[in-house]
């Protein structure tokens, strides 16, 4: 879907609900709706969009020719650092006549509240909505162009496995594993992983959300990466566990319990699933195996231009896959005295099944 058909939709949404003015605050919705991928740290960013008016874009003036750049045609508030962008607003807004907003639609968990006195300082008597649900349940569904990224963004993201894999040596610390993934990965043309990148040994992969460091491999650890890439804008994100040298037979009983609950999950991942079951097919898998307690996380977690998106896949969700969709699945089971195994998948939700886009094997592998 492009650019121009993205608003054209939101703006209809807008209408249907009756909101005359959105501010879209946040990079990841700025990015969806113009093309333009920037990260302002703490300068403003945002998106005034009316139902029946041209939308206006406001963002540091030295990357206004980069918007340009990716295609936008409309007004642009680019402000200088000793400018206020709020009084700018208020000026332009002022001339086109759209000051008067009865209602504004905002993303609540976004627009701070520092920003939002200085915004309803320009629109004071206007009623407040939450667009951000709407943004999301366009997200939700990909188009062919944004599946088609997400696949090469998984293609990278395998590709950094293979090189983390091919890295381990007895001795070599997380962190000098971590660093050759990136590296070789910054070759292939990644400017940015989509979270901090995680490589854990023995002990410390017992623990969901580990730290790597200085820990040194030895012959029986178990060896995780989480890792994914952000790659023309969207995201990927996989998990692996593979055994080093040798393993014993707690690890190989963790592993397997692991592999048979995320084929569980792929199994339903079809169109009209409850989302919830997943979680809940998994989930029985491990607890039927004893190791309930040891499964503390969701399932998985929506996947596009953010690596953690709407929807969660959590048991309580009550919507249902459709075409299009993107998540990852990612049962773990986590303990220190033995190790910890997670495997995640990429899927996308076909017209009558499902993809894995993270393409690396999940049988246990030994690596000598």
């Amino acid at each position: 879907m492009k650019m121009e058909q993205r608003r054209a939709t939101f703006m209809n949404d807008m209408k249907e609900k009756n909101i005359d003015a959105a501010f879209i605050n946040s990079a990841e919705n700025f990015y969806y709706l113009t093309g333009f991928s920037t990260d302002p740290h703490e300068r403003l960013l945002g998106l005034l969009i009316f139902p029946e008016a041209d939308p206006i874009a406001i963002l540091p003036g030295m990357e206004e020719g980069q918007l340009r750049d990716a295609g936008w045609a409309y007004d642009v508030i680019g402000y200088a650092d000793h400018e206020n962008p709020w009084t700018l607003m208020k000026e332009k807004l002022g001339e086109k006549a759209l000051l008067r907003a009865g209602v504004i639609g905002i993303e609540k968990e976004v627009l701070s509240y520092g920003r939002s006195e200085a915004f309803f300082d320009i629109f004071r008597e206007a009623a407040v909505v939450d667009v951000e649900g709407m943004l999301n349940d366009m997200r939700l569904v990909k188009d062919e162009t944004e599946t088609a990224i997400m696949r090469e963004a998984a293609e990278l993201a395998d590709y950094g496995v293979k090189v983390g894999k091919e890295a381990l040596n007895e001795g070599v610390t997380e962190m000098e594993v971590l660093a050759t993934i990136e590296y070789e990965l910054k070759k292939k043309g990644v400017a940015e992983m989509s979270f901090s990148t995680m490589v854990l040994f023995g002990e410390k992969s017992g623990h969901a959300h580990g730290n790597p460091g200085n820990r040194r491999l030895k012959a029986g650890d178990l060896v995780l990466f989480d890792l994914g890439v952000v790659w023309k804008g969207y995201t990927s994100d996989i998990t692996r566990t593979f055994a080093y040298q040798s393993v014993n037979d707690s690890q190989k009983e963790i592993y397997n319990t692991v592999k048979q609950a995320l084929e569980a999950s792929l199994a339903i991942s079809k169109p009209g699933t409850r989302i919830g079951d997943l979680d809940t097919a998994a989930r029985d898998v491990i607890t039927k195996a004893g190791y309930g307690d040891k499964f503390p996380h969701r399932i998985g977690h929506g996947l596009g231009i953010n690596v953690h998106e709407f929807p969660s896949m959590s048991h309580l969700n009550d919507g249902v896959l459709k075409p299009g969709m993107t998540y990852t699945i990612e049962p773990g089971i986590y303990d220190p005295a033995v190790g910890g195994v997670r495997l995640e998948e990429d899927v996308l939700i076909t017209e009558d099944g499902c993809e894995t886009l993270t393409k690396t094997p999940i049988e246990l592998e030994i690596v000598e």
